[in-house]
């Protein structure tokens, strides 16, 4: 399986929008899986060019909604509604400001009592697009978002490959708060929780790898002197195997779920060393809980199949009553 986004080049490494970086993790991609893989993509081509690479990723807006049911959330407390966004990559022809103005009117529609982002604003590839959504552009969409406790977001590795700055300035002057390394207690309507965001783990690339400016310890450290719930922000969901108990939900995003599902095949390729173990869903192990949104955007390859943009609908609520 391939296991880091990018166009490979003859030489082994990886070019990025904004650089070329080494595929450290390409060994995993066995001949067997890549001529599987390539198969499926030539029938994809043959049979649903223009689903995989207009209808689905242009048009199409699926809803993902989860339920997490946690005893650190409190009986007395109502659910908790969070809505995510994950990897606008705003640039045209897929993600321009009228689809990006629908996208906010949908998460708007919903309700939630939360909204968060978790990186990847600006576009993803220089191929293929025949333009970018300047930074102000889509922050405007994106102030339109509104929630009682507030819209809150992370910056992903292709916000810093870019310009990180200029995205948080454009984030911040949108009314939306940047959390990078950083947790702040949220409370209302009977609800208090810790939310915390960690900064990119893939923001720097070097000749041979990532250099990540994210901090958990620091982080983590923040959350402190009490026991309420707390919810971490983390663009890479590659970083959960890391996160401690104390941390209620991980919420990430980065995969895009692969882009392209194929049937008997699964995901030939997915942005993280860990494979298809977080590439998309609702993730528990050892009692910690991870939700991987498959986003919104297209990064390195034009094309969407069977995963499709979403929006995340996420509900946080304390366990039922157990059988009588």
């Amino acid at each position: 399986m391939l296991v880091n986004y990018g166009c490979v080049s003859r030489n082994g490494f990886y070019r990025t929008q904004a650089q070329v970086v080494y595929a450290a993790t390409a060994r995993m991609l066995t001949r067997r899986r890549f001529l599987q893989g390539a198969g499926g993509l030539v029938l994809l081509g043959a049979s649903g060019s223009a689903y995989a690479g207009v209808i689905e990723p242009r048009f199409r807006l699926s809803l993902a909604e989860w339920t997490v049911a946690h005893p650190a959330w409190p009986a007395a407390a109502p659910p908790l509604r969070i809505v995510a966004l994950a990897d606008l990559h705003a640039m045209h022809p897929w993600m321009p400001v009228p689809r990006i103005e629908s996208i906010v009117a949908e998460a708007n529609a919903l309700r939630p009592d939360l909204i968060v982002l978790l990186g990847d604003y600006v576009a993803g590839m220089q191929r293929f697009r025949t333009g970018i959504v300047p930074i102000a552009d889509w922050t405007q969409a994106l102030a339109a978002l509104r929630a009682p406790l507030g819209v809150h977001a992370v910056l992903g590795n292709h916000d810093w490959w870019v310009d990180a700055k200029a995205v948080r300035r454009g984030l911040e002057s949108s009314g939306i708060e940047v959390l990078e390394n950083m947790a702040v207690k949220l409370s209302g309507d009977g609800r208090r929780f810790w939310l915390a965001g960690l900064g990119d783990q893939l923001a720097i690339p070097q000749a041979r790898g990532f250099k990540g400016v994210d901090d958990l310890p620091t982080t983590i450290a923040q959350i402190s002197g009490d026991t309420d719930p707390a919810i971490l922000l983390a663009h890479e969901p590659d970083i959960f195997p890391r996160v401690p108990e104390r941390v209620t939900l991980t919420l990430s995003g980065h995969t895009h779920g692969g882009q392209v599902l194929l049937p008997f095949i699964g995901r030939p390729a997915v942005p993280s060393r860990y494979g298809e173990r977080f590439a998309y869903g609702h993730i528990v192990e050892g009692g910690r809980h991870l939700i991987v949104s498959a986003g919104l955007g297209l990064s390195c390859f034009p094309v969407r199949f069977m995963v499709p943009p979403e929006i995340a609908l996420i509900t946080l609520t304390a366990p039922g009553p157990g059988p009588a």
